[in-house]
């Protein structure tokens, strides 16, 4: 047999590597440079399902400079996504938005926020059920709690849901950032190769994800990065 070349082995490598990847499991997480958040930052905690769909969102928005998908609540900090996923952890998936509130107010974020997920299923996003899924504001102080709730009452008012919000407002507690693989997901799937999303969760990505954030991107075309941002 002819001696393989080193890039026949290189290939031969990675795709054994897409082979017995977990499902779920993402390539090497490719970090972005990090930058300092702007002068003012604030920082909101946010629970709405699948934490690989509300990341997504919130890093297309003008404004926001880091989204960071993570864990919050339950009875203990350092929780791994196995143990979060079970269901019994009493924790969510939470993304965690830095953004500069002069390009984007904090009222702005949570109006938002409740109009790309649903916020009137308790404990359940779709086909996502349990408490890990369910919708919540971790709020870090009373002020971020007193506009939580108003934001609340006003869309509650305006009745943009034809049934009563679930949301919790929960304290702001034993906060863990998920695993690397986590981290910008739907963005390292979007311009992965073959055989990246191979080794990732493409169903999911392809099923849930991605219409969510197909219809995001159209109803808030003005405020996103890509135009002007």
């Amino acid at each position: 047999m002819k001696a393989m070349s080193l890039a026949a082995l290189l290939a031969l490598a990675a795709g054994l590597v897409a082979v017995f990847a977990r499902p779920g499991d993402g390539p090497a997480p490719q970090a972005r440079p990090e930058t300092p958040a702007p002068e003012g930052a604030e920082t909101l905690v946010l629970a709405g399902g699948c934490f690989w769909c509300v990341e997504a969102i919130y890093e297309d928005l003008r404004g926001v400079h880091s989204v960071e998908s993570g864990y919050a609540g339950g009875s203990k900090p350092g929780l791994t996504y196995r143990e979060v996923s079970s269901g019994a952890s009493g924790a969510a998936e939470v993304v965690k938005v830095t953004f500069d509130p002069k390009v984007l107010p904090a009222r702005d974020v949570l109006r938002i926020f409740f109009t790309v997920h649903d916020p009137t299923t308790l404990n359940r996003q779709g086909n996502d059920v349990g408490p890990q899924y369910r919708s919540a504001v971790f709020y870090a102080d009373d002020a971020q709690k007193a506009l939580a709730q108003e934001v609340i009452d006003e869309v509650t008012k305006e009745k943009l849901w034809p049934d009563p919000l679930v949301t919790t407002l929960e304290p702001l507690a034993n906060y863990t950032k998920a695993e690397d693989y986590h981290q910008d997901y739907f963005r390292k799937f979007e311009t992965g190769t073959a055989v990246e999303r191979a080794g990732m969760n493409a169903g999911y990505c392809q099923v849930v994800v991605e219409p969510k954030v197909r219809k995001f991107r159209q109803k808030y075309a003005a405020r996103l990065k890509s135009n002007g941002g």
